[in-house]
């Protein structure tokens, strides 16, 4: 059982940025693909960003975010991030980490193991 905490959420203004953290329990760490998802009040969850297991080397952005938002990753602090420049409004929204053994995508399905989401807000 992989588990996945995030970590960063906060409050900041339009313009602004915020880094977010994802730690997950597993000793192959290296070999999962891992991803941000996002979900606004009254939406469903969408995908964000994804990262490829280390030897794979791809990443993955969602248009809306594309050259705002930065993924990338530490196997050696187990850690994924999501740095989150020029943010807007209309990214308030609580942001999960989810990470997959299997496969890499932009779909919920994908992914196996998920976190409890941290909430981030943009205020304009």
């Amino acid at each position: 059982q992989v588990q996945v905490v995030e970590s960063g959420g906060g409050l900041v203004q339009a313009g602004g940025s915020l880094r977010l953290s994802c730690v997950a329990s597993v000793r192959t760490f290296s070999r999962y693909n891992m991803a941000w998802f996002r979900q606004a009040p009254g939406k469903e969850r969408e995908f964000a960003a994804a990262i490829t297991w280390t030897g794979g080397g791809a990443l993955y952005y969602e248009d809306s975010v594309k050259d705002r938002f930065t993924i990338s990753r530490d196997d050696d602090k187990n850690t994924v991030y999501l740095q989150m420049n020029s943010l807007k409004p209309e990214d308030t929204a609580v942001y999960y980490c989810a990470a997959s053994g299997r496969k890499i995508g932009r779909s919920r399905e994908d992914y196996d193991y998920w976190g409890q989401g941290t909430q981030v807000t943009v205020s304009s």
